[in-house]
C-alpha cells in the first residue's frame, strides 16, 4: 500500500503531500488543475521517462518520494542481492527521483542510490498504473502476453528464466555452428597455408639460444687468421724458437731443476717447488695446445658450439639467413617464432578437426533446440489453463460494467520460439451479442475501452493482491448508468486493497474512502497547484462542482449528499 505521496517542484505543484490509506482514494480537479502531474509523478516512481521542462520554472529540481508498506509476500519476490543492496529488511520501502532542471535524474531506493531498472522492478511490484491511454497498451501482444503469464503463478516466473535460458544456449549454439561452417569454407586453403610455415618452422628447429651462439660463431670464423696469429705466437713465447732462444716453459723447467738438489731439507720450499714444477708443465701442455689451435683446429670447436650448421663461415651465415627470415616473418625474435608455432599448431587442429566439430555442434543445437521446445510447451500448457480462467473472469467483470452480453476469450496462437516461450496470444472482445469476436484494438469503442480495461486489469489483479491499482481517469468517454458501474467496480477493487483513481465524474468520486482535490493559483507568479484532503463538508461542495453546478444550488447540493450516502 502507498501511504505516502511527496511532490515538490513538478511543474505546477511547488510542495504536495499526500497521506493515501486502504480502500478508494480519489484525485479530483479543475481540467488543467495539476491532475496529471501527479499521475506522471506516479509514473517515475514506476521508472518512467521524465518529460522535458517538468521541473517548475525556478527551481533547480524536482523530487518525487512514495512510502510504500512491504508486506511479506512482496518482500518474498525481491531478489536476496537487492534486499541486501537497498536493505528492505523493514515494514515499508521508500522509492524516489530527483530530476534536475538540466535533464538529469537521479534514482533512490530506501535512500540509497540505485538504477531506474531497479526502480522498475521493485515499483512494479508495489504499484499498477493504468493511465487513460493505457488500453493502447492492452491492445499489445506483449503486454497482454505478461498480464496471462502474471495470472499463471509464481511458478511461471521461473518456467520464464527456464526457456529464455534454454533460448540463448540454442543462439549461442547457431553462432558456433556458424562459425564452424564459414571456418570449413576455407578450411583447405588455410590448412595449406599453416602447414607450409609450420614445415619451415620444425624443420629450422629454432633454439631460443641458438641465435646467440651463431652469431658468436660468426665472428669467430671471421677473425679466425687472426685468433691462429695470436695463438702461435703465444705458443712460440711459451716453447721458444730453439735451444738459444728458449721459451717460457723452458725457463720454467730450469727454475725447477734448481730446486732438486735440496728436496726434503725446507718443507716450505718443497711446496714452491711443486708449485713450480706444476707451472712449468702446464705450460707445456698449454702451449702445445695454443700450438694444435694455430695448426687449424679452430673449425673443430666452432662445429661443436654450432650444431646444425656446417663449420665454415658460409654455414654458419646460411643457417643465420635461414633462422632471421623466419624471425622477420613471425615477430621479431625466435621467442615469437616459437609461440606462433604453438598457436598454428592449435589452429591446424581445430581445423583438421572441424567435420566433427561441425556434427558435435549440430548435435548439441538439435539437443538445444529439443530443450527449448521442451520449455516453450511447459510455458504454454500454464498459459492455456490460465487464459480460461482469465476469460471467465473478464467477462464476470463486464456484466459487472454494465456490459451484461459481452463476450471475452484470450486466443493463444503459436510464434518461433523465442525468450518467452513460442506463444502470442490476443485479447478477443464481442461488445454486444450477435456480433463476432474481434481483437480488442478493433472492435471496442471508447467507452468499452475503458470498461474492457478495468475488467481486464480487475481480473489480472487478483495475482497481485498486495499491489496499489491506480487508474488516471478510466472513467474517460463514459457516463450516466456506465459511470454508476465503473464506480461501484472500483469500489469493490478498493475494498480488497488499495486503489487510487484520478477521475471527473462525480459518480466515481463520491465513491471515495479519502478525496483529494487540486486547485490551481492562477495568482501566484509563476501558476501554483495545491492538494488537499477534504473533510466531509467540503466533499459534497467538490462533488457540486463536478456535477457543473453553482456552489449555492440546493438541487445540486441535495444531489451530491444523496450520492455520498448511497455510497
Amino acid at each position: 500500500m502507498l501511504q505516502e505521496l511527496r511532490v515538490e517542484n513538478l511543474l505546477l505543484i511547488e510542495r504536495a503531500q499526500l497521506r493515501l490509506g486502504p480502500g478508494l482514494n480519489v484525485l479530483t480537479g479543475e481540467t488543467g488543475a495539476g491532475k496529471t502531474v501527479l499521475a506522471h509523478a506516479l509514473d517515475l516512481l514506476l521508472g518512467g521517462r521524465a518529460r522535458q521542462g517538468i521541473v517548475r520554472p525556478g527551481a533547480a529540481e524536482a523530487y518525487v518520494e512514495g512510502v510504500f508498506d512491504l508486506p511479506d509476500a512482496l518482500r518474498a519476490r525481491l531478489s536476496a542481492e537487492l534486499t541486501e543492496r537497498i536493505g528492505a529488511e523493514g515494514d515499508e520501502i521508500v522509492l524516489s527521483r530527483r530530476l534536475g532542471a538540466d535533464g538529469r535524474t537521479r534514482a533512490y531506493l530506501n535512500g540509497r542510490s540505485a538504477n531506474v531498472a531497479d526502480l522498475r522492478d521493485v515499483g512494479g511490484m508495489l504499484l499498477s498504473f493504468y493511465g487513460q491511454h493505457e488500453h493502447r497498451k492492452l491492445t499489445l501482444a506483449g503486454a497482454q502476453l505478461q498480464i496471462l503469464d502474471a495470472l499463471c503463478g509464481p511458478k511461471q516466473q521461473k518456467r520464464l528464466a527456464a526457456c529464455a535460458a534454454a533460448h540463448a544456449r540454442t543462439r549461442e549454439l547457431r553462432g558456433q555452428l556458424d562459425e564452424l561452417g564459414e571456418l570449413a569454407a576455407h578450411r583447405e586453403r588455410e590448412l595449406g597455408l599453416l602447414e607450409f610455415e609450420l614445415g619451415e618452422i620444425d624443420e629450422l628447429g629454432p633454439d631460443p639460444a641458438e641465435h646467440e651462439r651463431l652469431l658468436g660463431a660468426r665472428e669467430r670464423l671471421r677473425r679466425s687468421d687472426a685468433l691462429q696469429a695470436a695463438a702461435a705466437g703465444a705458443a712460440g713465447a711459451l716453447a721458444g724458437d730453439s735451444s738459444e732462444s728458449p721459451g717460457a716453459s723452458e725457463l720454467l723447467a730450469q727454475a725447477g731443476a734448481t730446486l732438486d738438489g735440496l728436496t726434503g731439507v725446507d718443507p716450505a720450499l718443497d711446496r714452491l717447488g711443486e708449485r713450480l714444477r706444476a707451472v712449468a708443465i702446464e705450460s707445456h701442455e698449454l702451449a702445445g695446445e695454443l700450438r694444435d689451435y694455430a695448426d687449424g683446429a679452430l673449425d673443430a670447436t666452432t662445429a661443436l658450439d654450432v650444431a646444425g650448421a656446417e663449420p665454415t663461415l658460409e654455414g654458419v651465415e646460411a643457417r643465420l639467413e635461414a633462422l632471421d627470415r623466419v624471425i622477420r616473418k613471425h615477430g621479431g625474435s625466435i621467442e615469437s617464432v616459437l609461440q606462433f608455432a604453438d598457436t598454428a599448431r592449435a589452429r591446424y587442429e581445430q581445423l583438421a578437426g572441424a567435420e566433427d566439430a561441425l556434427e558435435r555442434a549440430e548435435a548439441d543445437l538439435a539437443g538445444a533446440r529439443e530443450e527449448l521446445e521442451a520449455r516453450a510447451g511447459e510455458l504454454r500448457s500454464a498459459r492455456r489453463k490460465a487464459a480460461t480462467g482469465f476469460a471467465e473472469g473478464v467477462v464476470e467483470q463486464l456484466r459487472s460494467l454494465a456490459m451484461e452480453e459481452a463476450g471475452f476469450e484470450a486466443v493463444l496462437g503459436e510464434s518461433e520460439p523465442g525468450p518467452s516461450g513460442a506463444d502470442t496470444v490476443e485479447f478477443m472482445i464481442a461488445p454486444n451479442p450477435g456480433v463476432p469476436a474481434g481483437p480488442l484494438k478493433d472492435i471496442a469503442s471508447g467507452g468499452e475501452l475503458s470498461r474492457a480495461m478495468l475488467a481486464i486489469m480487475s481480473a489480472a489483479s487478483a495475482a497481485t493482491p498486495d499491489t496499489t491499482l491506480v487508474f488516471d481517469e478510466v472513467d474517460a468517454g463514459i457516463g450516466g448508468r456506465t459511470a454508476n458501474a465503473v464506480g461501484a467496480r472500483l469500489r469493490e477493487l478498493g475494498d480488497r486493497g488499495q486503489v487510487i483513481c484520478i477521475t471527473h465524474l462525480p459518480q466515481i468520486a463520491s465513491l471515495g474512502t479519502r478525496h483529494f482535490s487540486i486547485v490551481k493559483d492562477t495568482g501566484a507568479d509563476p501558476t501554483r497547484a495545491s492538494v488537499v484532503e477534504l473533510a466531509e463538508s467540503d466533499v459534497v461542495a467538490e462533488l457540486v462542482r463536478m456535477l457543473g453546478a453553482d456552489s449555492d444550488d440546493g438541487a445540486a447540493r441535495r444531489h451530491a449528499r444523496d450520492l455520498r450516502r448511497a455510497a
